[in-house]
């Protein structure tokens, strides 16, 4: 299969876009930039396209001249704090770019999209794990948009216009070798700014320490990157067999406190991380944990990386010289 995935050049797009052309799909990346630095043997099959998801004749010249099937839609802006302080570039490129996209899609008659959207879309939530069918009521204009996009895929999935799963992503962590370390600009993820801390950097900032968890820290439900990047091959598979759409949680069930991936972190650092107590963000929930029994039921869904001690070591190592 021809499969376009844009935002090919960040952090989850290229263990997506690797991941999909080890499977043997032949992957277009697209991008405001080309992949660069370590690739593995499966990066030679990777077409690359330079431009911006809000450029919607660029988009359909790329659908129609690489003869695409399907789309993996991560490209767009992801910093919640980010969203509130500064609302307006996250509509004009998390909704117009997507608005763009499906434009696109729809002239170069491609039919199946999986969106990268989020577990903010739930808002804060009174009971963990959070289920699909949970009440979306997102904090953040962040959540906001990628809210937005489920409506638009829900409302040309009904007209039979696109088929789409919509990957609702608790938080991506560790490293893929060779293919994708995290890394972020702005950077402003737990783990690494944590290994920045521990590396002579700044200390890092906890942000909250009265939340109503076990230590006071915030808990989040932590996914491998390469576990994600499998969640979308098989979502792919999914449509290419005539599956209904649907919205799917990409989570383990587990939670960890930000004090819990600290103290994982320095076991496989062998070394403490420098902290400093901060204010809460803005946009921040205090739970985010998710139901993961549907992914596994409707696409055979396991994480191989479960574990926290795994998805921070594999960090730990990425991040080594």
């Amino acid at each position: 299969m021809n499969v376009l995935v844009t935002g090919g050049r960040g952090y989850i797009g290229r263990a997506v876009a690797h991941g999909l052309a080890e499977a043997g799909h032949t992957v277009v990346s697209f991008d405001m930039a080309p992949l660069v630095g370590e690739k593995p043997r499966a990066a030679s099959s990777i077409r690359q396209v330079v431009g911006d998801v809000r450029d919607e004749p660029a988009l359909t010249r790329t659908l129609q001249d690489h003869a695409v099937d399907a789309v993996v839609h991560l490209a767009g802006k992801i910093v919640v704090s980010e969203s509130v302080a500064e609302p307006l570039p996250y509509w004009d490129h998390n909704v117009g770019g997507g608005i763009a996209l499906l434009k696109a899609m729809l002239a170069a008659n491609v039919r199946q999209m999986v969106f990268s959207s989020s577990a903010a879309v739930y808002g804060a939530v009174a009971a963990e794990p959070i289920p699909e069918h949970h009440r979306r009521d997102p904090l953040s204009p962040y959540g906001r948009t990628k809210l937005t996009m489920e409506w638009m895929l829900e409302d040309l999935d009904r007209v039979g216009a696109v088929h789409y799963v919509a990957l609702r992503y608790f938080n991506a962590a560790g490293a893929v070798p060779g293919v994708t370390v995290e890394r972020h600009q702005p950077e402003t993820h737990l783990i690494p700014n944590a290994l920045a801390a521990a590396a002579s950097g700044p200390p890092l900032k906890i942000f909250g320490s009265d939340y109503d968890t076990g230590d006071g820290t915030a808990m989040r439900d932590y996914v491998h990157v390469g576990d994600l990047a499998d969640a979308h091959r098989l979502a792919l598979d999914h449509l290419a067999q005539g599956g209904a759409s649907m919205a799917l949680n990409v989570a383990t069930g587990l939670g960890y406190t930000v004090a819990e991936v600290v103290a994982s972190l320095e076991r496989a650092l062998g070394q403490p991380v420098p902290t400093v107590a901060a204010d809460r963000r803005p946009g921040d929930p205090p739970l985010l944990i998710g139901r993961g029994t549907a992914i596994r039921e409707q696409l055979g869904w396991v994480p191989a990386h479960p574990d926290l001690d795994d998805i921070t070591a594999s960090a730990v190592a990425a991040n080594r010289p």
